[in-house]
């Protein structure tokens, strides 16, 4: 056998190899279209909203169901956090009073980011399905739309699948849902298989005697100062909201945006900042829709009733930053809206803000 084709055979085994490498990772990785719909899961007897009612809406990231005991690796610069997962006691003990909360609060709507789905570092569990087992009955409509999954995801801190998800539950009829894919941080293109695929997710619920309202949920990226990622991610959204608005349809949309509060950099603590950019991307939503906090609330002495965000730190005892809001249509009577800050302060990393409101 001559050198030449000892190098061929070679050249040959080396591109099947690689060739392989990559198939497999493509096909263990999640691969979303700009647009689809995603399963809805409702029985016929649940009721229907009705035109001028008045409805609750709770809206949390609920840090995969973790508690506050833990600051976990990218809680961190350099991922240099200590923790990598949650013990099942944690787990069960979050989900135990997040359920707890909810029934308190007894709201119509809850849009939750960050739950694990299928995820190694929550035990492959479905935590949607774990909180819904243990709240009442009438919530019976949910959506859910995954924004990160893998089948294993080789980070030294993971080695393992993950899968993490949306989810919207409701007392009331859901008649569609649609997931949005929004721009991705700009990456090698093997990092950006394995990495975050954020989302717009758009349900609406029929309204009787009327047209149907559209609830939004998004968890924008993190991480990624330095890009215009959250600049497009917003536009995306704004771009949607408009859409809405010449529709004539009312709309809610709330999330972990991962901005702060226009013009309010300069009033986070210091070694907090390198996380943000000076100026927020934030600000268009709040120049053309109605939002939750207000302008002037985040901007008054009073802004720490407004903080969402309690961060996995030691030296950080308290919530610090808003990052979470809720925006609304003008054909939305909002009437009352606040940040529960009492009873969530162990169960996430952020706290639930909470707003009622009176369809037209």
């Amino acid at each position: 056998m001559s050198l030449n084709t000892i190098f061929y055979r070679f050249l040959f085994c080396l591109s099947f190899i690689l060739v392989s490498i990559v198939v497999a990772i493509w096909f263990s990785t999640f691969h979303p279209a700009d647009s689809q719909q995603e399963h809805i899961y409702c029985p016929q007897n649940a009721p229907t909203l009705s035109a001028g009612q008045r409805i609750k809406v709770y809206n949390q990231n609920v840090q995969f169901m973790a508690g506050k005991n833990y600051v976990f690796f990218y809680d961190l610069p350099n991922s240099m956090g200590p923790d990598e997962r949650p013990s099942s006691n944690d787990i069960e003990t979050t989900l135990n009073g997040l359920a707890s909360l909810i029934k308190q609060q007894n709201p119509d709507i809850i849009l939750l980011q960050e739950v694990d789905d299928g995820a190694k570092r929550t035990g492959y569990a479905d935590q949607l399905a774990q909180l819904l087992a243990l709240l009442p009955a009438e919530y019976a409509c949910h959506a859910s739309s995954f924004y990160w999954k893998a089948s294993y995801l080789p980070h030294p801190r993971i080695m393992g699948a993950v899968g993490t998800k949306l989810s919207i539950i409701s007392k009331y009829q859901i008649s569609s849902a649609t997931r949005i894919q929004l721009s991705l941080i700009p990456q090698d293109p093997i990092s950006q298989l394995f990495n975050f695929k954020r989302a717009l997710f758009d349900v609406r619920l029929p309204v009787k005697d009327s047209t149907e309202l559209a609830v939004l949920n998004t968890h924008l990226s993190a991480f990624s100062k330095g890009t215009d990622t959250l600049n497009k991610q917003v536009t995306q959204i704004n771009q949607r909201l408009t859409s809405l608005n010449q529709a004539k349809k009312p709309w809610l949309l709330a999330g972990d945006f991962n901005l702060l509060p226009p013009n309010s950099y300069a009033t986070l603590a210091t070694e907090q900042q390198h996380y943000y950019e000076t100026s927020s991307a934030i600000t268009t939503l709040y120049q053309q829709h109605l939002a939750i906090p207000k302008l002037e609330a985040t901007q008054s002495n009073e802004r720490h009733r407004w903080f969402t965000y309690f961060p996995n730190a030691t030296h950080i005892n308290q919530p610090d930053r808003t990052i979470d809001y809720l925006f609304h249509s003008s054909q939305l009577t909002m009437h009352d809206a606040f940040v529960e800050q009492q009873h969530s302060l162990t169960l996430s990393d952020h706290m639930p803000l909470i707003a009622s409101f009176t369809l037209p």
